[in-house]
């Protein structure tokens, strides 16, 4: 009679525990619980055995495995960087929610000159190609954005023109 309540126990452990999701983050980790809802940029979930929702931002989710249904979602692709080079890829976020499960790296930084002939537009894309080259040097493809800024005219300097400050906080998988 002994065997067969702990052969039910271990049955009925076993089926709890297959129905759990499986979170498959970019940096290797799996993290299981239950999904509760899967938002525009994060994923709300609960560990197993606890009530209080978790968040997670999706860029740090490669996918999740339904426990219930066995059916697998496709969150984001990893981004590589592997040097400079690969400043483009190089994302910008303004919401600290989005990072939720990356790993901060160190501070970045871009700007234009203070003396230069360059409209609005071009100094605030020139300053934000030197941010994002700062980040990849780093080997970060993410950048939570903490300050932008851009002076004109007589604001900016002498000769009347433009220049542009965009600050950062690189992150990483």
């Amino acid at each position: 009679m002994k065997k067969i309540i702990l052969l039910a126990v271990l049955f009925v452990g076993f089926v709890a525990n297959a129905q759990s999701d499986k979170i498959y983050k970019h940096s290797g980790e799996v993290v299981e619980g239950k999904v509760k809802r899967v938002e525009e940029y994060t994923i709300v979930f609960v560990y197993n055995g606890e009530e209080a929702e978790n968040t997670i931002g999706k860029y740090a989710i490669e996918r999740i495995v339904y426990g219930a249904s066995g059916r697998e979602e496709e969150i984001t692709e990893k981004i590589v960087i592997n040097s400079e080079k690969d400043w483009e890829k190089v994302v910008i976020l303004e919401d600290k929610a989005y990072i939720a499960g990356l790993k901060k790296a160190g501070e970045v930084r871009g700007k234009t000159g203070l003396i230069n002939f360059q409209t609005g537009n071009t100094g605030d894309k020139k300053a934000e190609k030197k941010l994002k080259m700062d980040a990849a040097v780093q080997g970060c493809p993410f950048i939570l954005l903490t300050a932008d800024k851009t002076t004109v005219g007589a604001n900016s300097n002498a000769l009347g023109g433009s220049q542009a400050i965009k600050k950062g906080v690189a992150y990483k998988y």
